[in-house]
Formats: structure tokens, sequence, C-alpha cells
């Protein structure tokens, strides 16, 4: 299996994880390419889809959302689109993914307070077609997302 990205293209993703706001005619001096070899590979990087997006990081906390959850969703045979919709409607949900083994939907949920995420989750119960839910609220964070490692581990040229 080749790598989506050579070691050029990681060296930018890390200029960019450390400087986002950074313009490509910089991003070119702190690389040492020429402009357009870094504007060409940010390019690419996009079109490929590896690259997607550069919308700020925000703290959720700082948002007044200090409740982080996960909500496990068995779903009825045949209404996971409908759930799916409803779920889009809900801002506070921030992330579903269909899952195996126990549990149809895996969501990534937030909320104010305790009591803001009782809230959250009945509004999930109000659509058809969803069995049962388990939330289970985080405590603490030990590893926030993340991605650079995956990008240092791509292989030098």
């Amino acid at each position: 299996m080749t790598s989506a990205i050579d070691a050029l293209d990681a060296r930018l993703i890390r200029a960019l994880a450390e400087a986002p706001r950074t313009v490509v005619l910089e991003l070119a001096r702190r690389l040492r390419v020429a402009r357009g070899t870094a504007q060409a590979r940010l390019d690419k990087l996009q079109q490929r889809g590896v690259v997607t997006g550069f919308g700020p990081d925000l703290d959720l906390p700082a948002l007044g959302y200090g409740v982080l959850a996960f909500t496990s969703i068995e779903i009825a045979q045949g209404r996971l689109h409908d759930v799916v919709e409803h779920l889009r409607a809900i801002p506070e949900v921030l992330e579903a993914h269909a899952t195996t083994g126990t549990g149809d939907l895996h969501c990534r949920v937030v909320a104010r307070t305790n009591s803001h995420l009782q809230d959250v989750v009945n509004r999930i119960l109000e659509v058809q077609g969803i069995d049962r839910t388990t939330t289970v609220i985080a405590l603490s964070e030990q590893i926030p997302y993340r991605v650079l490692p995956l990008v240092e581990s791509a292989p030098d040229d």
C-alpha cells in the first residue's frame, strides 16, 4: 500500500497545523520550495480530500458546552436514513458513525449541563425507529482528537 502523502506533503500539513493562517508565500519560504509548488501541493491535497478544511478549532467548554457524552443508538431495520436526518437537526450531535457490534450508530454529543444532556437525549428519542439508546458521559479527555501522528509516520523522501 502506498502512502497518500509524501514527505513534502507531510511537511506542508505540519506547517499548516502549527500555523493554520499562514499564507502560501510564507509556507513556501518555510518549506524552501517555490510558491507555485506549495500552492500546487496544497491544491492537490484539497482535491484528493486529504486536507478537508481550514476552519478554526473550537474549545467546546469555552463555548459553554462542558458536558461531552457518547450515545449508542439501536435502530429498527430500515430506519437508519430517518434517524440520521433527525440527528442532523440537533446541533448538539457533533458526529454520528454507523458501527458494527452493539448499537447501530455511535454519536458524539455535547451539552451545557447534565440536565441539558437529558434534553438532548430526549430530542434524539423523538424520531420513530430508535429501539434503544445508551449514553455515557466522558469524565476527562486523555488524548484529544489528533491526526498529526499519522502525518509524522508518513515516509520520508
